[in-house]
């Protein structure tokens, strides 16, 4: 687990105040879990509601978690990634400010910077959000 916001914002390409993930509970070559509490001040917050397109985002910064932290234990710098297709997403309610998304990412394929990634979002067990989506590395 790696809780230290510093440490995370070093793994993925997005900066401040772009960045919608704070924590890497658990990695392992084809899956990574990771956490976000979403605050009041939040780009994506809208009447204390955070809002699709920070879900979205959120899910895609995951996989870029999962990509920077492989680059990281090979001793390279995070890459770039661009999200190259979002396909069945589903949103069954929008999270409140305060409430903390867990999300995992399960690799599907991955071939020559090309990942296709299954991933589930949770707010304490109940699954709020889920979809597929393709990530493309920067050459």
């Amino acid at each position: 687990m790696i809780a230290n916001q510093e440490h995370v914002k070093k793994l993925i390409p997005q900066k401040a105040p772009f960045v919608m993930v704070d924590t890497l509970l658990s990695y392992t070559e084809e899956s990574l879990k990771s956490s976000f509490t979403i605050t009041k001040n939040n780009l994506f917050v809208d009447k204390n509601i955070f809002v699709e397109s920070g879900i979205i985002e959120h899910m895609a910064q995951s996989v870029a978690l999962h990509t920077g932290y492989q680059f990281f234990l090979m001793h390279k710098e995070a890459p770039t990634g661009y999200i190259g297709s979002i396909k069945n997403v589903e949103i069954s309610r929008f999270p409140k400010t305060g409430e903390v998304l867990e999300t995992t990412i399960s690799i599907l394929q991955e071939f020559m910077g090309i990942t296709l990634v299954e991933i589930e979002v949770k707010i304490e067990n109940e699954w709020i959000a889920k979809g597929q989506m393709k990530t493309v590395l920067a050459k």
